[in-house]
């Protein structure tokens, strides 16, 4: 039996170093896609230029900022502009609902303003006895299905009770402006007030402007913030991992890592790749009615299949701060809103960078077979582990 076991994880870890190549696409992709799966993702190392970056330094001070540059033009913005301001006021002025003492900790519960007009609801869980500037913090989000407090029962309890101050919450995609989410065009009501900010990088302020109010709590040390999430929120992780600084340590629990595999990052709710923006001009991209859009960014190369902005960057850019990265369907080819096999050629891509700046044990990718779950006994222990180090718990 244990050699049966030692033998498949060798096994499984040969084809998981050789895997280097995009996700097979969905069914109904564009026919300039439909073959991405026997192309080699490109390297988060290789700059503009077409030249490999191979030091530090260079990662530092040429390639990562050529990825961001890029990565704002997908996405917008990564925070207000100047005519955005005015929305944004106190985030520290907090609303209670209510106060429950629990095992180990006080459960409160209140309300954030996000935006002037617009309070989030929020769970906040604060350890006994915490002392000034002792404890870290996690933000943690639910999913798809259930509320805001859900994330208490999976996650929270475990960390406050270890001395953690944790903010239980929701994407805006789920409760939004006016009663707006992502069933009823959430995205559409962004882009009404502050133009081309795709939902994805709206989800990043939200959780940096999350980050600022626990850094105003007493307790918290704010040099020792993390993130977790599954499914929805696991996919707005990846986004927290690369572009939220505030965040030293992000778990992201089963988000599906190939933007164009079997999940659903098309859709208006996450990056919206098909709708056009007045911003974007790429009139040249050779299908027309693309021209404008998401999509014409993240293809850089329209000669060649697979989009070359992918997930591997943003994985790459969250270097050289911790991330973990828990797939939960690792035994099938492919599988639905799951990680799967193909799932780990976006992880060596960002490991190459992790490796270069010297900093690998920051960067863990756990391969279950357990199915799409935001916890279980092999998901549970490893985010448990991931928070205890980076954290100091």
């Amino acid at each position: 039996m244990k050699v049966n076991a030692l033998l498949c994880c060798f096994l499984w870890t040969a084809i998981a170093t050789a895997q280097t190549k995009y996700h097979t696409p969905p069914a109904w992709t564009a026919d300039l896609m439909k073959q991405q799966y026997q192309h080699e993702l490109l390297s988060p190392l290789l700059a503009d230029d077409g030249r490999r970056v191979t030091t530090a330094e260079e990662w530092t001070s040429v390639r990562r900022p050529q990825l961001l540059q890029q990565w704002t033009k997908i996405l917008g913005k990564l925070e207000p502009d100047a005519n955005d301001q005015k929305w944004f006021g106190d985030i520290t002025k907090s609303v209670e609902i209510s106060r429950q003492k629990r095992d180990g900790y006080t459960r409160i519960e209140l309300k954030l303003p996000m935006e002037t007009d617009f309070l989030q609801p929020h769970v906040l869980l604060v350890p006994d006895n915490a002392r000034p500037g002792k404890c870290p913090a996690v933000i943690a989000w639910t999913s798809t299905g259930p509320d805001y407090a859900e994330p208490e029962n999976w996650w929270g309890s475990w960390l406050a009770q270890r001395g953690c101050v944790v903010l239980t919450g929701w994407s805006f995609i789920r409760n939004y402006r006016d009663k707006t989410n992502y069933q009823n065009g959430v995205s559409e009501k962004v882009y009404e007030r502050f133009g081309h900010w795709l939902p994805m990088g709206k989800m990043v302020h939200d959780v940096r402007r999350e980050a600022e109010f626990l850094s105003s709590l007493p307790e918290v040390d704010s040099d020792r913030m993390g993130f977790i999430g599954f499914s929805l929120s696991a996919k707005s992780a990846l986004y927290v991992a690369a572009f939220a600084p505030e965040i030293t340590a992000t778990v992201s629990i089963d988000p599906h890592l190939a933007i164009h595999g079997d999940s659903n990052y098309h859709e208006p709710w996450y990056l919206d790749w098909k709708r056009p923006f007045d911003d974007i001009r790429t009139d040249n991209y050779p299908v027309a009615e693309l021209r404008g859009t998401i999509w014409s960014l993240l293809d850089r190369d329209p000669t060649r299949p697979g989009f070359e902005h992918n997930h591997h960057e943003l994985l790459a850019m969250a270097a050289p701060r911790s991330l973990m990265v828990i797939g939960c369907s690792t035994d099938k080819e492919t599988a639905s809103h799951s990680d799967d096999r193909q799932s780990v050629a976006y992880i060596n891509g960002a490991k190459e960078v992790y490796e270069l700046l010297k900093v690998e044990s920051r960067f863990e990718y756990v391969p279950l077979t357990c199915g799409h779950k935001a916890t279980g006994p092999e998901i549970d222990a490893a985010w448990q582990r991931f928070f205890s180090q980076w954290l100091r718990l």
